[in-house]
């Protein structure tokens, strides 16, 4: 069985790799990036200057001379783009954000359903997926992969400006431990009463959707959840988080979930490992005390 990877995310292609390796034989298109050629993909393609336009036209054509039999889209906002153009142009269906994949007689995934409160695990024989950010840790491969340099059509579409988004620091998506902080909080100033713990777990912090931008108490980039960054940490640690759908869809890849409310009945506590009912001002400091010794 052989499939074609496509990610203009590097790092979400080092991650869709690793998770087929062994599976079956994988090509790879991405953006160029030295080290996508040690995870272990058969054949890398590096393009430069993709847009939809050049990209779907290169993407079709290579589909059908190689004769994929599986395609893997990382599910970015160009990614999902182009499923949906490469879709039509090759009369296959799309099976959107899996966060699972197994081929028996028919191909198993999973994803998450209803704002990521349930998970859907479906037999299809679909052979076109997104892949939801985050799927595996990528980890290199023994060997590295033949490099091809693609040469896409001139696109119709031009950069005639670039402004980025103000950003605060590391992209929380690849932090191990992450303090995140909702509503529960009050106010911005008492942000600095949290920090204390973020600095005794080396952490990130990030915040739900009305923190971020709603009240502006962190940058956009902070945000976490359905419309903002999914995550993967090691603890995940949610203080005055009600946990709402939303919020949940973004943090289900963390491997263990703590969660601090005074609200004994907030949703939060149906998702989390561990969940304490009380003051975050007064639970917040006892825990860095405890964290010193």
């Amino acid at each position: 069985m052989k499939a074609l990877v496509f990610s203009d995310e590097p790092k979400n292609a080092r991650e869709i790799i690793t998770y087929l390796r062994g599976k079956m034989d994988i090509d790879a298109v991405s953006q160029e990036d030295k080290e996508l050629v040690e995870y272990g993909a058969d054949t890398v393609y590096f393009y430069r200057d993709g847009f939809v336009d050049n990209l779907s036209k290169f993407l079709a054509d290579h589909i059908v001379k190689n004769k994929y039999d599986l395609v893997f889209i990382s599910s970015t906002n160009l990614g999902r783009e182009l499923a949906g153009i490469l879709s039509f142009k090759l009369k296959m269906k799309c099976m959107p954000e899996i966060f699972y994949f197994e081929n028996k007689d028919k191909n198993i995934t999973k994803r998450f359903f209803h704002g990521g409160k349930t998970v859907v695990e479906e037999e299809s024989n679909l052979r076109m997926f997104t892949v939801s950010p985050g799927i595996c840790d990528a980890e290199k491969a023994d060997k590295n992969s033949e490099v091809r340099n693609v040469s896409l059509e001139k696109s119709l579409y031009k950069i005639i400006n670039v402004k980025s988004k103000e950003t605060a620091g590391t992209d929380i998506r690849n932090a191990k431990v992450i303090v995140s902080i909702g509503r529960g909080l009050g106010s911005q100033e008492n942000i600095e009463k949290v920090m204390p713990l973020v600095e005794a777990l080396h952490a990130e912090i990030s915040g739900s959707r009305p923190v971020c931008l709603d009240y502006k108490w962190l940058s956009e980039d902070k945000q976490v959840g359905l419309s903002g960054k999914k995550v993967r940490p090691d603890f995940y640690i949610a203080l005055g988080i009600s946990g709402q759908i939303q919020h949940i869809a973004g943090i289900r890849g963390s491997k263990t979930i703590i969660a601090i409310n005074k609200d004994k009945s907030a949703p939060i506590f149906e998702e989390c490992d561990y969940g304490i009912v009380g003051d975050l001002f007064t639970v917040v400091p006892e825990l860095v005390e405890k964290l010193k010794k």
